[in-house]
C-alpha cells in the first residue's frame, strides 16, 4: 500500500534528477532511488459539462480553487516533485489556458508601467514557477482522451513520461509511483484510489432493513485517479481522436497483462460538480488542504 513519504530536501537534488522516498507499496521496498525528470501531460479539452455553472465561462481546468486554477495546483503537485515540463491539451476554450500562462509574470506580479511613446514595465516580484515548461496543444474541440494523449505524444522523445486529468487532486508521492512503474515494466501504472463516498447502504432481510449505512467516508472500491505513469508503447494501443483512453486501450492494456496500479490510500479529489469545487474551496480556506505539499 503506497503512504505519504517525505521529499528529500530539494536543495540538495541534483537538477536533471527528481528523488522517491522509501515506502513499501504491494509488499516491494522501493529504495529512494533517483528517478529521472519526467514530461507531464495533462488533459485539459474536455467540456466539463457536470459543472456548467463555472464551466460555461471556462474551461474545467482553470475553475479556481483558493484563488487559483485547478490546474495550476495540479501543477505544484507534479513540480514539487521535480517534474516541471508540462504539455497541456488544450480543447474546450483552450484560448483561456493560453492567455493564463502568457500573461502569468504579469498576473502575479508587482508591476510599475512607464507610459508615453517608449513604454516600458517593470516586474517587482518573482515566482516559484519560473522554471516551469509549458507546451500548449490544441488537440481539438471534440476529440477523445485516448486521442489528445495520441496527438500530445510527438512532443515527447523520452521512453516515460507522467499523464493526468486537469480536474483532480492528490497527495500521492508521484516519485514513488514512478519506481513502482519502473519495477514492473508495464506500459502504463495509474494510481488506484478510493474515491469519497456518494451513497448509503442497506442490507435487507425480505422487507426488513437490516442494517442502515449512513453514507461512508469512502468507498472500498478502487478506480482510475489519474496520476499515470506511461511509457511511449502507449502508443500502440491509440487509434485517432475517438478513441477514449479509459475504454478499447485500458481494456487492452488489461487483457494483455501491461495496466498495472499503484495503491494510493491517502487523499484523492476529483472536481466533476459544483458541490465537489465548494468542497475543496473549503479545504484550502480551512487551511485542510492535503494535497498542498509544497
Amino acid at each position: 500500500m503506497a503512504a505519504p513519504c517525505a521529499a528529500i530536501n530539494q536543495e540538495v537534488r541534483p537538477p536533471d534528477y527528481a528523488w522517491a522516498c522509501h515506502c513499501w507499496v504491494g509488499g516491494i521496498l522501493f529504495t529512494g532511488e533517483a528517478v529521472g525528470i519526467m514530461k507531464v501531460v495533462i488533459l485539459c479539452g474536455g467540456k466539463g459539462t457536470r459543472l456548467r455553472e463555472e464551466t460555461e465561462f471556462r474551461p474545467k481546468p482553470m475553475v479556481s480553487i483558493g484563488g487559483r486554477p485547478i490546474l495550476w495546483h495540479i501543477m505544484k503537485t507534479y513540480a514539487h516533485f521535480g517534474h516541471k515540463d508540462f504539455i497541456l491539451c488544450l480543447g474546450y476554450k483552450g484560448e483561456y489556458i493560453k492567455d493564463y500562462f502568457r500573461n502569468y509574470h504579469w498576473n502575479t506580479s508587482d508591476v510599475t508601467l512607464q507610459l508615453g511613446r517608449t513604454p516600458r514595465i517593470n516586474y517587482h516580484s518573482t515566482h516559484d514557477e519560473e522554471d516551469w515548461r509549458v507546451t500548449l496543444v490544441d488537440t481539438g474541440l471534440e476529440t477523445q482522451t485516448g486521442g489528445r494523449l495520441q496527438r500530445a505524444l510527438r512532443f515527447i522523445e523520452e521512453d516515460d513520461f507522467l499523464m493526468t486529468y486537469g480536474d483532480g487532486l492528490t497527495d500521492s508521492n508521484i516519485n514513488a509511483s514512478i519506481d513502482f512503474h519502473r519495477q514492473h515494466g508495464g506500459v502504463a501504472t495509474l494510481t488506484a484510489v478510493h474515491p469519497q463516498g456518494r451513497f448509503g447502504g442497506l442490507l435487507v432481510d425480505g422487507p426488513t432493513v437490516t442494517n442502515f449505512q449512513e453514507k461512508p467516508e469512502r468507498e472500498q472500491n478502487l478506480i482510475n485517479g489519474g496520476f499515470l505513469v506511461m511509457n511511449r508503447r502507449i502508443a500502440e494501443y491509440l487509434d485517432g481522436d475517438a478513441c477514449v483512453l479509459e475504454r478499447g486501450p485500458m481494456e487492452t492494456l488489461t487483457r494483455d497483462g501491461q495496466l498495472k496500479a499503484y495503491v494510493h490510500n491517502g487523499f484523492w479529489q476529483c472536481m466533476d460538480t459544483y458541490r465537489e469545487m465548494e468542497q475543496l474551496n473549503q479545504l484550502w480556506d480551512a487551511g485542510k488542504a492535503a494535497w498542498k505539499r509544497w
